[in-house]
């Protein structure tokens, strides 16, 4: 893996995407949501009688044809993913008061419906937990029976697959190789409940734009990019925000296509990639994978581990670990709406660092 392409396009993706059929291999991605009052300028340039609907407290038909207008999306994405390809769709529920009635709004669901009548097989999901500390927390009165609400601290990640199960070509099966994950990754990732995400890495954004845009967190995209494509795929985020998606394609070593609708967005995006210490930090994440690793192989006897990784030489618990490999970035450049990153082998000095750290407490 030598080198990848990041593309960074204005466009509306509630309408046909100028793309061809079969083309991407992963989507990530996450939409406004219905029904969250910062975004309801965007519903109602779309459709007028949303703003009716809501000035009227009609609550249920504004949600409803927010979401009418998504499902446009996901069967475009339906279209553009290769048979086999997976969709995966960060979203939370909304709550709000309208008419003086409080009720919580099911975005999930509803996509899931959406999703399942354009095409896509619904998989298991992912609940991802985000708790905050604040004492009040709770909503509602309080303390007195019947007057206050469950806290809403969590949101789901959708898994999607475009009809069977992917399958890899000769050519393609030495790139999946070298895209495995480590043992404890997966016995991690794979969990139907993430409840930690590393803050450090959201250094990477903006701040005022990724308020704005609500963007996830970096390790988002990067463990789903891990979990659900290999290094060279094309990855489509069509709610590209302020560029996450790409960022951890950079990481990862896969393709990207980030769409969105505001201009001042994707120029932010365009933007970020370049910066002096964005290429220190993306390659940050993957010397701390290293490191974490072999955090993990200190922490358990040698006896566990039963082969060794041949491009890193480190040891491994699997045989399908053997030939996973990491590679640096070397360089990121952009040219108008495309980032060009290329990438290195990590130097032995690097591996070295990481096999020394000492980990006993």
């Amino acid at each position: 893996m030598k080198a990848t392409t990041h593309r960074y396009i204005i466009g509306d993706s509630f309408k046909k995407l100028q793309m061809e059929d079969d083309t991407v291999d992963l989507v990530i991605t996450s939409p406004p949501y219905p029904m969250i009052e910062m975004w309801d300028h965007i519903w109602e340039s779309e459709e007028s009688s949303i703003t009716k609907h809501i000035a009227n407290n009609r609550g249920k038909q504004a949600w409803q044809a927010m979401h009418e207008i998504l499902d446009q999306s996901w069967s475009e994405a339906f279209r553009v993913l290769k048979p086999g390809g997976y969709a995966c769709i960060n979203i939370g529920d909304a709550t709000r008061t309208l008419d003086g009635r409080f009720q919580i709004y099911p975005n999930h669901s509803r996509i899931i419906q959406g999703c399942q009548d354009v095409g896509f097989d619904f998989l298991p999901s992912i609940i991802w937990r985000k708790p905050t500390n604040a004492p009040n927390k709770y909503m509602g009165s309080g303390m007195l029976p019947a007057g206050a609400y469950v806290t809403l601290e969590h949101e789901h990640i959708l898994i999607m697959r475009k009809g069977e199960r992917r399958v890899f070509a000769k050519a393609e099966k030495e790139r999946r190789s070298e895209s495995a994950l480590f043992w404890e990754e997966r016995n991690l990732w794979y969990s139907d409940l993430w409840t930690g995400i590393r803050g450090t890495q959201q250094r990477l954004n903006i701040s005022a734009l990724r308020k704005r845009s609500a963007s996830y967190p970096i390790d988002l995209p990067y463990r789903l990019m891990m979990m659900y494509s290999v290094a060279g795929d094309m990855v489509l985020d069509p709610f590209g925000g302020v560029g996450t998606t790409s960022l951890a394609a950079l990481a990862t070593g896969r393709n990207s296509i980030s769409i969105d609708v505001d201009d001042k967005l994707v120029s932010a995006s365009q933007k970020i990639p370049t910066k002096r210490d964005t290429k220190d930090k993306l390659n940050l994440l993957l010397t701390n994978r290293l490191r974490d690793h072999m955090a993990y192989v200190n922490k358990k006897d040698m006896l566990f581990f039963r082969y060794r990784n041949q491009p890193l030489g480190i040891p491994v618990k699997t045989m399908q670990e053997k030939y996973l490999n990491i590679y640096m970035i070397k360089s990121i450049s952009r040219a108008d709406e495309t980032v060009a990153a290329k990438y290195r082998k990590i130097k032995p000095t690097e591996i070295k660092e990481c096999l020394s750290i000492d980990i006993t407490e």
